[in-house]
């Protein structure tokens, strides 16, 4: 008689979809989704973004399987192992996976950015992926994905804290675009090849005047300039992508807009705080209030205190719980802590067989909690395989 494979996780809904997904593919468990968006009458099961991200995860695993239901609304997934970047197997241009996104796609690139990167390091070969298509978006969204310039400043550079020198880590942005009416599509490209004492960021356009990045910067400045006197902002300015369109050999201009992505380093190695503001879709505003709303973002992240954001908390208990078998410590402010977000994951972790997370007061008036993670040893299995 054969042995049976373990039972599967049983999840509901599409909130967190991806994350699931990912701490699935790290453990090794199975999962079953149901009920995903099955109370929408017009658009029921899953999404455009959830669809490109299970043929992401495919490109970059071997052996993963799925199944999804005729109405999309309920999928079992065997994950597979996390294979990366291997020549003729999801890699079809040298060392790099092509990864196509739709134009139907509301997320921002790193909706799928984040994942990939949890999932690098214990990868059997490298991880080198190519994001383009007309669904690409770079900017932040308003569906809460940031842009990628917050990804790489705020994001990237954690990883050291983790062993990975931050020099095997580059994302290159050949092409931006911010998103295209009713806040889909986009059109650029970008590539990720794994291998507050100052503040740092970058404003960008594409398709609208260059003059929009100086009126975003000194309003910007305006704000940040009682607070710190270093401080330097990078103008950027990209031709909107030319996307094909329904009539045969024309092409418009798509993902058109501005904005801002701004980073703080704090005095004490390793601790960033970020803010990201785009203009939406439909437009309306002017850049000096994407300046200004940037700004006090930023203000308001840092008042959050402790020494991770909550754009980066997530990513850095998934691999604190993911790591070596032994307890390591994050501060976090409160309110951080308190999110939707942190409290179902640690629920998540729980029911994928993680420990339990430990909570004490930080001895000061900051009112900062310290959260105790004890590692489960995932390990890189593909290497001891190989």
């Amino acid at each position: 008689m054969s042995a049976q494979g373990p039972e599967f996780l049983r999840f509901t809904g599409h909130r967190n979809f991806s994350r699931r997904l990912t701490i699935s593919t790290l453990t090794g468990r199975p999962v079953h989704i149901s009920k995903i968006r099955s109370a929408s009458p017009t658009n029921p099961g899953l999404a455009p973004h959830e669809v490109s991200f299970l043929r992401l995860l495919e490109a970059v695993t071997n052996g993963s399987s799925m199944q999804i239901s005729y109405t999309g609304t309920t999928i079992t997934y065997h994950p597979g192992l996390i294979s990366g970047t291997i020549a003729g197997q999801g890699a079809t241009e040298g060392d790099v996976i092509l990864h196509n996104i739709p134009d139907t796609c509301a997320r921002g690139v790193t909706y799928f950015l984040l994942p990939l990167c949890l999932l690098a390091p214990f990868s059997k070969a490298h991880m080198n992926v190519r994001f383009s298509g007309p669904g690409v978006i770079t900017s932040s969204t308003e569906t809460g994905d940031v842009s990628v310039d917050t990804f790489r400043t705020a994001i990237l550079p954690l990883f050291g804290l983790f062993g990975i020198p931050p020099a095997r880590i580059e994302l290159r942005v050949l092409s931006r675009s911010c998103a295209g009416p009713g806040g889909r599509g986009g059109g650029g490209c970008v590539e990720l090849r794994f291998a507050s004492q100052r503040i740092r960021g970058v404003a960008y356009c594409t398709g609208v005047s260059a003059s929009n990045n100086a009126r975003m910067i000194h309003s910007a400045r305006e704000v940040l300039n009682p607070f710190s006197a270093d401080i330097h902002i990078a103008a950027q300015y990209d031709q909107a992508p030319l996307v094909p369109t329904d009539k045969a050999g024309s092409k418009r201009r798509l993902g058109i807009g501005f904005g801002l992505s701004l980073v703080a380093e704090s005095s004490s190695v390793g601790v960033l705080y970020s803010a990201d503001v785009v203009v939406p879709p439909s437009g309306g505003v002017v850049p000096e209030e994407i300046g200004k709303r940037c700004a006090c973002q930023l203000l308001e992240s840092i008042a959050q205190g402790g020494c991770a954001s909550q754009v980066s908390a997530s990513a850095m208990l998934i691999l604190m719980a993911m790591g070596s078998e032994d307890v390591g410590r994050l501060r976090i402010g409160r309110e951080i802590i308190g999110t939707e977000e942190l409290v179902g994951l640690a629920r998540d972790l729980k029911i994928f067989g993680a420990s339990s997370w430990g909570l004490r007061d930080v001895e000061d008036d900051t009112g900062d909690l310290v959260i105790s993670v004890k590692g489960t040893g995932v390990g890189n299995v593909g290497r001891k395989i190989a």
